[in-house]
């Protein structure tokens, strides 16, 4: 096994470490112990794992399309898996209240949402 492959087993290990933490924390939730010290450790954990995980994403992009050298050829099943999970992950904790709050056009259809929805 090359290094590259256990770069590769490395990111899956730690997105299922996120995926159990990110369980945990829900089962907590419904489970009514939502504020619980140890929601807390797990939502702690589920953080760091997360960040953790687009680190490594973000080098291995680095490495897989540095101009210099043709790395391309080593995106396999696993890397393409990992590429498509880590653009919805990018998706799903995107700052959005951010963008849709400071938006001109939101702004002026918010009122008309409003309408609709009541």
């Amino acid at each position: 096994m090359n290094k590259f492959d256990l770069y590769i087993i490395l990111i899956i290990i730690i997105k299922i470490g996120f995926i159990l933490m990110a369980i945990s924390h829900l089962y907590l939730k419904v489970k009514g112990n939502g504020n619980s010290n140890i929601d807390k450790t797990v939502i702690y954990w589920k953080e760091r794992f997360e960040f953790i995980f687009i680190v490594l994403m973000a080098i291995l992009l680095i490495y897989l399309f540095n101009p210099r050298y043709d790395n391309t050829k080593l995106i396999d099943t696993e890397t393409k898996i990992l590429l498509y999970l880590f653009g919805f992950i990018l998706l799903i904790t995107a700052k959005w209240e951010v963008f849709l709050s400071h938006a001109k056009w939101y702004k002026n259809i918010k009122p008309l949402i409003q309408i609709f929805h009541n």
